[in-house]
């Protein structure tokens, strides 16, 4: 099967537009309207409320219980989880490298999450230190139609397995591995193919010793939905191993060394 070009060009020009907000942006403007909002590195947060009240249809409540912002309405069940990187909006996953966070009592989440949510398209105008955010008010797809169940469902058991008692990001890393593998030419071409991939011996040992096939948690599921949302810590990575258990130190004697997160070292 022939790599997706098409479609990796498209991802990462939306990354490019994403990571370009930088973290000077002083001014917000959807269709229009001022919002207050504040950056932090590189990322442009607003009020959930604030933001959806400008549009027409969307209900904004507070689930205590579950410490979640929740928007419903035209065709939208969005839940803003605070402090979480990530927001689940019908059941697709959406997330940045940053904390939805508290600010004066309303729950603050990025600008590019809320915007994907409701389907509107994000600008960012160097000059003026200005985001602007136009359209929107459309029902985000469906996850059960935009993943792939086969894609969900192998990506999120090789996040399971590999990284169970990681930290979310942690997950999303591995899972970033596994799709940057998918895209180069150095691995095979799917995800599944990637995983059982036995090139120069198994690349990954849950596909031996028969922990893929686990159930994955419902962090896992959500991380691997994340990355095939198109989350990206490190487009670089294609190695991960945990140094502490590790027998096999080839990657640590061949390969660049990108981060650590957790018991994971991340290489390209």
């Amino acid at each position: 099967m022939f790599k997706k070009r098409i479609a990796a060009v498209i991802l990462f020009a939306v990354i490019l537009l994403i990571s370009a907000i930088p973290a000077n942006a002083l001014t917000l403007n959807v269709n229009g309207t001022s919002l207050d909002c504040y950056a932090e590195n590189g990322i442009t947060y607003t009020s959930v409320r604030s933001f959806s009240q400008l549009y027409e249809g969307y209900e904004v409540s507070w689930d205590q219980e579950t410490q979640r912002a929740k928007v419903n309405g035209n065709g939208l069940e969005l839940s803003v989880y605070l402090n979480k990187y990530y927001s689940v909006a019908n059941n697709r996953c959406l997330m940045r490298d940053g904390l939805n966070s508290n600010v004066g009592g309303r729950v603050y989440a990025p600008v590019t999450v809320l915007a994907k949510a409701v389907g509107a398209d994000v600008f960012w105008d160097g000059a003026t230190s200005t985001v602007t955010v136009k359209g929107g008010g459309d029902a985000l797809i469906q996850g059960t139609s935009y993943y792939s169940e086969d894609d969900l469902y192998w990506l999120s058991r090789i996040i399971h397995a590999e990284s169970g008692g990681e930290s979310f990001m942690g997950k999303c890393a591995v899972g970033n591995v596994v799709l940057n593998r998918v895209e180069s030419a150095q691995f095979p071409n799917s995800i599944k193919e990637v995983i059982f991939d036995k090139n120069y011996g198994v690349q990954f040992s849950p596909a031996a010793n028969g922990t893929i096939y686990n159930t994955p948690s419902e962090d896992s599921v959500l991380a691997a939905k994340a990355c095939l949302d198109g989350f990206m810590k490190s487009d670089a990575i294609l190695y991960f191993l945990n140094p502490r258990t590790a027998s096999n130190f080839w990657i640590v004697n061949n390969r660049s060394y990108a981060f650590t997160i957790g018991n994971h070292d991340f290489y390209a």
